[in-house]
């Protein structure tokens, strides 16, 4: 029976008409090989089909192939659809991924952390273009495609006899632009509470005497400076002395989001002291020092810094094996890329002195961009071509947009008795199915990748 997508009405004539009772059976998928409205943690698919029956169904690296299939009301726009398609395929390790809203069908493939458009028609030409979808993801298809997948992988030689230690993994990241305003703070505690969700341990330290991430985080519990209880122990006593304030002394436990998280706060005081924390000669690596003593505590670092090319900058880029530069991407912060580039040469000069190998760059995050359909479309593209043909930086293929929930989350508060007080949770925690809660979570998977603690 030939497809008409005239009579697709809805979202669920999406689902029956076409999925149901033509792409399925065209594609050689019985119904004991296919699921409908399969919920796997905090994601619903609306449907997910097998090479290979599998009951029950497991999704992992050793998984027979299968596709996500996912229905739209006719009248949706599939463009607004990609980033949670991939969040699914990414997250669940899912090979190919079908969106149609019965007027368009698209067909992604995944490639490690991201997915590309691998076919397209309309609606109206399905019926012309089905042995091209059967040739992508047809049961017989993906059945082959398995066995030849399973036929190129190789066992490792072990030494059962060698004894298994655990090794460090601690990996330190600095995130850092000299012009302000461009998502920093947002990134670092929405970056960590991501992380944490993947079951890593994490530590965040704020260098920045604004002390935004130690707000951000939820540790200024009081609204009067005479209750101030940060202002004794923060990062400052810990650069300081070579003696005292170890890390672990000083870092708080905080419930931004859960799974918790330990943070090393910051304080307005901080400004004051960078004269005589730069006359102290061990000042710039007692930070790395003090790191190296809790190394087996924590799985990731991350140093959310100043903007500017401070004494503090420079501790941060000094001690951090990894760097992520939030942008914007409007002009000044574009400009701002020549400084931070001067300022990477120059760090990389000292780390070459003190034996460490230069920082690694993750590379340029679009962060803070306008969900603007026309500016997304047309104008996004050109700013993020621009990064590495003008100033040499690779660009991370997450994208941080400006959503209303990310400053939301920020400015929750708690009222004790008459007095407001600061109670920010991360964007994960606010609303874990949000856009912007996966677009962290994409951001966390691609970040453990590039740093090589991808489970």
């Amino acid at each position: 029976m030939p497809f008409n997508p005239e009579l697709c009405r809805n979202e669920s004539e999406v689902e029956s008409k076409l999925i149901v009772q033509y792409l399925l059976p065209q594609l050689g998928y019985t119904p004991d090989t296919w699921h409908q409205e399969v919920i796997l943690g905090s994601i619903r698919l609306d449907f997910l089909a097998f090479a290979a029956q599998v009951i029950p169904f497991v999704l992992d690296a050793n998984s027979p192939l299968s596709v996500v299939m996912e229905a739209k009301h006719p009248k949706h726009n599939l463009n607004n659809h990609v980033l949670r398609l991939r969040h699914y395929l990414t997250s669940l390790n899912v090979r190919y991924g079908l969106l149609t809203n019965g007027k368009e069908i698209r067909i992604y493939e995944k490639l490690q952390y991201d997915i590309q458009l691998v076919f397209q028609c309309a609606g109206n030409e399905l019926e012309t273009k089905i042995e091209e979808i059967q040739n992508l993801i047809g049961r017989d298809i993906l059945k082959t495609k398995q066995r030849i997948d399973n036929s190129e992988i190789k066992i490792p030689e072990t030494n059962p006899s060698s004894e298994t230690k655990r090794q460090n993994t601690m990996k330190t990241i600095a995130v850092y632009h000299n012009k302000g305003g461009v998502g920093k703070t947002t990134t670092v505690v929405n970056l960590a509470a991501a992380i944490r969700k993947k079951g890593k341990r994490v530590l965040v330290i704020d260098l920045d005497s604004q002390a935004n991430t130690t707000f951000a985080t939820g540790l200024v519990k009081f609204d009067d400076e005479e209750f101030d209880d940060i202002k004794d122990s923060n990062i400052r006593h810990i650069l300081q002395s070579g003696d005292y304030y170890p890390i672990d002394e000083v870092a708080r436990k905080s419930q931004f989001t859960n799974l918790e998280i330990s943070v090393v706060p910051s304080h307005i005081s901080l400004m004051n002291y960078e004269n005589e924390l730069i006359q102290q000669e061990d000042s710039k690596m007692m930070l790395a020092e003090k790191l190296d003593a809790i190394a087996e505590q924590y799985d990731v670092v991350l140093i959310d810094t100043p903007p500017s090319l401070n004494l503090y900058a420079r501790i941060a880029l000094i001690t951090a094996d990894y760097l992520i530069i939030p942008s914007d991407l409007k002009p000044f912060a574009n400009q701002g890329l020549i400084n931070v580039k001067e300022f990477i040469k120059k760090i990389n000069v000292f780390r070459k002195q003190i034996r460490k190998n230069p920082i690694e760059i993750l590379g340029v995050l679009a962060c803070k961009i306008s969900t603007n359909n026309q500016f997304v479309k047309h104008t996004l593209p050109k700013r993020l071509e621009a990064i590495p043909n003008r100033y040499g930086f690779e660009v991370m293929n997450t994208v941080i947009y400006d959503r209303d929930d990310l400053a939301k989350c920020a400015e929750k508060f708690l009222l004790i008795g008459d007095i407001e007080v600061a109670d920010p949770i991360s964007v994960l925690d606010f609303k874990p199915d949000s856009t912007a809660a996966q677009e962290f979570e994409l951001l966390a998977i691609e970040v453990l990748q590039k740093i090589g603690l991808a489970e």
